[in-house]
């Protein structure tokens, strides 16, 4: 749905990654203007000529450069409709082997991230409202070996979309997580690319298969349209199974 006949108008936090850049192109397919947003300034630069989209050069984890991007994205058109951080990090160590470095890190990316991203956005929306979807991990929900840090980052993740959705629903800001289960992206190279990491990976997960970075992409598209404005506060498995089934083992 869009306001005023005028296409609606996204930012992408994290858009050089497998499951931001398919995002950013499921948006423009559909008609949406997107502000593609990161670190990796010639991936960015490729995606935005691509879906004839705009480029910003970011830290997400800096919450100035967060709130200028914003400030940025909504200064392009006078409004901004929504907002995604697709920001994120895997880690895969016992907390004993975790150095303070690997911690500080890993917190930093997954959840100031996202806080500085729920910050900026309830800045930038408080006016016109919207829809914010961050990233969590099917890891913030069960007890997966060696993923204290991660798990702990991704619980606050969650954590913080609750607290935000309530307080501003009142400005018609809604706030929703996805919780994805092991996804075939740059992060999990080593996972996927190992066959012995791969099978140990696919014998958690029952439908018996990695995910896509469009399965994730097609949820946050949902969370993000006009037309699903009754839907805040959430946390949204899309895991293959992984966080509430117990997968079946074969005889």
């Amino acid at each position: 749905m869009e306001k005023d006949n005028k296409p609606p108008v996204y930012l992408v936090l994290g858009a050089s990654g497998a499951v931001g850049s398919a995002l950013a192109r499921r948006l423009s397919e559909r008609g949406a203007r997107v502000i593609v947003a990161g670190r990796r300034v010639e991936a960015l630069e490729a995606l935005a000529d691509e879906i004839a989209g705009v480029p910003l050069e970011l830290d997400a984890r800096d919450f100035e450069q967060v709130e200028e991007a914003f400030t940025e994205a909504k200064g392009l058109t006078g409004t901004l409709d929504g907002a995604v951080n697709c920001v994120g990090s895997i880690l895969l160590k016992p907390a004993h082997l975790t150095t303070a470095a690997e911690f500080d890190d890993t917190i930093a990316t997954n959840l100031a991230s996202a806080f500085a991203t729920v910050r900026s956005a309830a800045r930038a929306m408080r006016r016109g409202g919207g829809s914010v979807v961050l990233v969590s991990s099917a890891a913030a929900s069960i007890g997966l070996a060696n993923h204290e840090v991660i798990a702990a980052a991704k619980a606050g993740v969650e954590g913080l979309v609750r607290s935000a959705a309530a307080t501003y629903a009142q400005a018609r800001i809604r706030f929703n997580a996805v919780a994805p289960g092991l996804v075939d992206s740059g992060m999990s190279r080593r996972i996927v690319d190992n066959p012995q990491a791969l099978a140990t990976s696919l014998a958690f997960h029952p439908l018996g298969r990695v995910g896509r970075p469009e399965d994730i992409a097609s949820l946050i598209d949902w969370l993000l349209a006009a037309e699903n404005n009754w839907v805040t506060g959430q946390v949204w498995g899309v895991d293959g199974g992984l966080a509430k089934l117990k997968a079946r083992i074969s005889a």
